[in-house]
Order: C-alpha cells, then structure tokens, then sequence
C-alpha cells in the first residue's frame, strides 16, 4: 500500500442520493463505504470524485468493477448495476474478462493492424508504408468490420475482385490479411483464454488453389544493351537541369557493382565506409543481418568522387528531401531509359549483378553472402565462415565483367 495516499476503513450505511451528497471529498488518499442492503457494492471517495463500484469473489479472486461516477450515475442507478456484476460473479464469470472479451470480439480490422504495427516494431518503413496503402486502397471497406466477422467466402470474393485489376496485388493484400489473422489468433481471447480466431479464412484460398501465379520479374540488363546504358548514365554528369544528376549517375553505377537493394544503398552513411581498408557495412538490412562489402577499385572510385563533392558529412547519397538521402530518382532514370533504349529498375540493377555473379561460376556461398540472403535451410551454410575479405576476389571478378561489358559492343 501507497503510504503517502492513506485510505480509511470502509464504514457501512445504505448508499442513497442524500447520503453520498452529504460525503465530502478527501484531503488526499480514499474512503469507502459500503452498502447494507447489497453486499458489495460500495462507493469509492477520493479527492476529486465519487464512484460507485462492484466487488466480490469469483473462483476465488477478488474482482472489483468500476460502475461509475456519483453525478453520471444516481445511487439507484448504480445499485442496479452493482446487481448485475454482482450476480455474474456469483456465477464464477469475471465481469473485467467478459469486457475484454466483447472488447476483443468487436475488434475491427483497422484496429487489429492499429496492435499489429505496435507489436512488429521491427518491420521495415517500406513494409509499413505498403500495409498502409493495402488498408487504404484495398481494404478500405473493411476496416471498420470486426476482424472475426470477416468469413473465407468474404476473402475469396475480395481476391478475385482485386484480381481483375492486379493479380500481385491481389495476392499481396491478402498475404498481409493472413498476417492480420494470424496475429489477432494470438492477440484476442474469450473470457477463458480461447483465441476468438479459430481459423484464418485465409487458408481458403490455399485450400481452393485460388491464389494467382505471379511470375517473379527476371527483367535485367543484358551485356549487348550496357554500352548504351553506361553512356547515357555518364551522359548524366553533362546534365545541368539537376543539381543531383551525377549524383545519381554514382548512385546507380554504386548499385549495379554492389547488388545493394534501392534503400539500403541510398541510406549508407559515411561513418560506415573505411575507405583506407576499402570496406563499407549496411548495419540495417531488409534480412535484419549486417552486411560488411569490400570496396573494389571501381567501388572506390565511385566514393572518392561523392567525398570530394559531398556538402553534408552524413550520408554517401545526400537528397534534398527531409529524409536525407536519395529517394528514388525517377526523373534522371527517364533520361537513361530514352537516351538508351535501356528500359530498367534500380532493383533490375541488383537481378543483373546476381545474374553475373552465376555466369562466373562464383560460388552459390558467396553470391549468397554478397547479396545477403538467408541460408536458413542449407546446413552445410553453417559450417562455412566467410570473411570480407574473401568476398574481395570474386566481387572484383564481377566489377571486371561489368567494366568490360561497358568499354566493348557485344
């Protein structure tokens, strides 16, 4: 007990209007009276309010319920109240878990993703961002619905409706849809500490084979199309339009020789490369997992040039924006696409880097390790250290075949 906030002895008298009138309010801590008619129910008095309450065993645990303010409730009201609560306790039924239990039935899908994105504090922004858009876009006549309310005819009709615009994103809406389930399974019980999702409705479009065959994109910059692409990207150092031009003309040369994600390169910051023993690390990958790159001689040139003309000592890739570093460059990207021919993506720059690494017969090891992908499931993985330096060799082996690539029509 709290003994700067003293609380009296509880007195007994019949709780009626002119009686808890008459209570004056405490000095500090708080009194209780109980009723002689009802065992029970009583009246809380603190320094500032008089609330009634509801109190009594329930299998064995003391359960006390707030009924509510002296002033929002009259005493009648209130011993109306107190026997409903008190009466369900007799029954061995805590009022607080049936509560928490109609709260978690009614939960709806806007809220359930509300507790999700408390829950995954680790989910990357790009994740939220397209959650975000799912429950805008996609779900937007869901979101006040009780998730439990939600059945597997309802998930199958919304697929193949979504599918007639976008079969990927039809796929992906429903991906986050079986997360939501899956974490409202875990999150939401009854009274008794049953999950209120039995089932994810989800499954049905597993057990029906209704999810849509989406090709996984294998676009990439083929060797006879790189001479024009390089010129046109260092065509973008001419380009006074823009004060980011060669900017991101380094930036994606960067990508291309390093198989770096989009956000993971743009974020690099200088305080992460050692160009002295020619390194760099992404502390804060899509896998969670640090990855340490040697810096090629091709790698190197790229970051003495943003050195010497960097006018922010932070990031490797400064933008204007708020965020700090390069967002997309859509605009410069346009003039490489039709100064070329070359139609591309950043993530394509990164699918023909892998696509290199493989027709050199670089080990399935250490392309996994430059590209940073999980090897989970292979046990040998496990038993093989590979260092940094290692990982030197063969990414300068595919630096080579790029520069190549580059100076000779094919």
């Amino acid at each position: 007990m709290d003994i700067s906030r003293p609380v009296s002895r509880p007195s007994s008298k019949k709780l009626t209007k002119s009686f808890v009138d008459s209570i004056p309010l405490t000095e500090s801590g708080q009194a209780f009276y109980r009723d002689t008619e009802i065992a029970g129910f009583g009246l809380r008095v603190g320094t500032t309010s008089k609330t009634y309450i509801a109190e009594g065993k329930a299998n064995g645990k003391t359960v006390r319920m707030t009924i509510g303010k002296h002033g929002v409730f009259t005493a009648e009201q209130a011993r109306g109240e107190a026997r409903q609560i008190l009466s369900m306790i007799a029954k061995g039924v805590n009022p607080a878990d049936e509560k928490k239990e109609r709260r978690a039935r009614g939960a709806t899908v806007a809220q359930v993703f509300d507790d999700y994105l408390l829950a995954r504090k680790a989910l990357k922004p790009r994740t939220i961002y397209d959650y975000q858009r799912f429950m805008k876009t996609y779900l937007a006549d869901w979101r006040n619905k009780p998730i439990a309310e939600i059945s597997k005819d309802m998930i199958a009709k919304l697929h193949i409706k979504l599918g007639e615009r976008s079969e990927a994103q039809a796929n992906q809406t429903m991906r986050f849809m079986r997360a939501l389930f899956n974490f409202a399974a875990g999150q939401y019980e009854d009274s008794k500490g049953r999950s209120l999702i039995i089932e994810n409705p989800v499954k049905r479009l597993s057990q029906t084979r209704a999810w849509y065959r989406v090709e996984r994109k294998q676009t990439v910059i083929k060797p006879n199309q790189f001479p024009d692409w390089y010129k046109a990207v260092e065509s973008l150092r001419e380009d006074a339009s823009s004060k980011q031009s060669a900017l991101v003309a380094d930036y994606l040369l960067f990508v291309l020789f390093t198989g770096l994600r989009r956000q993971e390169a743009a974020k690099l910051t200088w305080d992460n490369v050692d160009l002295e023993s020619r390194f760099f690390t992404i502390p804060d990958t899509k896998n969670h997992l640090p990855l340490t790159l040697p810096i090629t001689d091709f790698i190197n040139d790229v970051l003495q040039k943003r050195k010497s003309t960097a006018s922010a000592p932070h990031y490797v890739f400064e933008g204007y924006g708020t965020s700090g570093y390069l967002i997309e460059p859509r605009k410069q990207m346009q003039k490489i696409i039709e100064a070329s021919g070359v139609s591309f993506t950043i993530h394509d720059l990164r699918r023909t880097y892998i696509t290199i690494a493989e027709s050199l017969d670089i080990s399935a090891y250490a392309i996994k390790r430059l590209v940073n992908h999980k090897m989970n499931n292979d046990v040998t993985a496990g038993y093989i250290i590979t260092d940094v330096e290692r990982l030197r060799e063969p990414m300068e082996k595919i630096s080579r075949c790029l520069q190549n690539y580059f100076q000779k029509p094919l």
